[in-house]
């Protein structure tokens, strides 16, 4: 489903301020995975969405999608296929636009000929689509589908940005922290959402969490990441039953050190 081959990218190459942030980083994901990735900060791991999304291309390896080469595909094409939530609520919506609006161009994805598609597909059917999805959220949005997304609040805004990314559903979802910003009851309801529409559209998703319970919790695989690798790839048998001490100690093993990140030990 997706390959992620050997691919390397350093930021300010030959200067004082030179950082490798992605080191020969390898990765499979079959059809359907739902893998959390866990990690200290500067450790890659938005990095590596960001190679995926396509917002810079990699200095090295490839990447692919299905039998679609993304290594040099700009990155409003991959947005066709792929969708990503960002910690930041006001990131991936239009706050001036109502969230019928919103819903409409997040509906573009399944559209062949731009904006005119957009205009041709804004019928009552598809507003109907649109009220019977946000209904899905318990939140009341469907009722409100001509009030401007900029008056929602960080919850009922991830919520919509997360139905806009899979209203047509995507071949991969990006999740970055997706409730990071969020009190801890809206932050539960949104992982619930989240949940939800992945298992209803058996969408391959790859999530970036601070919760390391989360991490064992949700999903099939748990990835752990520093330096710019993966140094933990587990699932099944040998992720059941596996305990955040547990998941701490296969860090401390698989780079030689502690996992120090504040944010991180003190989430559970």
């Amino acid at each position: 489903m997706l390959r992620v081959e050997s691919i390397c990218k350093t930021f300010n190459a030959g200067t004082v301020n030179e950082k490798t942030a992605l080191n020969n980083l390898s990765l499979v994901m079959n059809d359907g995975d739902f893998a959390t990735i866990v990690g200290s900060n500067g450790a890659g791991k938005s990095t590596l969405f960001n190679a995926i999304a396509g917002l810079f291309y990699c200095d090295e390896g490839a990447i692919y999608l299905d039998d679609t080469d993304l290594t040099y595909l700009p990155e409003y094409k991959r947005s066709r296929i792929i969708g990503r939530l960002f910690q930041d609520p006001m990131k991936g919506t239009a706050p001036h636009m109502t969230i019928e609006e919103n819903l409409a161009l997040a509906y573009l994805r399944s559209s062949t000929d731009g904006v005119k598609g957009l205009f041709c597909r804004m019928s009552k059917a598809n507003k109907a689509l649109f009220q019977e999805r946000l209904s899905q959220l318990n939140m009341g949005l469907e009722d409100r589908m001509k009030q401007p997304v900029g008056l929602l609040s960080g919850g009922q805004r991830q919520a919509l940005t997360l139905m806009m990314a899979t209203l047509v559903a995507p071949k991969l979802l990006l999740l970055d922290e997706h409730t990071a910003a969020l009190d801890p009851a809206t932050a539960e309801k949104v992982l619930e959402i989240t949940k939800t529409v992945v298992q209803t559209h058996n969408i391959t998703t790859l999530m970036v969490t601070h919760n390391m319970t989360h991490a064992l919790e949700l999903g099939n695989r748990t990835l752990m990441m520093d330096s710019g690798k993966i140094i933990l790839d587990i699932a099944g048998d040998k992720r059941n039953g596996l305990t955040v001490d547990d998941l701490l100690k296969q860090f401390q093993v698989g780079t030689g050190k502690a996992l120090d990140n504040d944010r991180i030990l003190l989430s559970d």
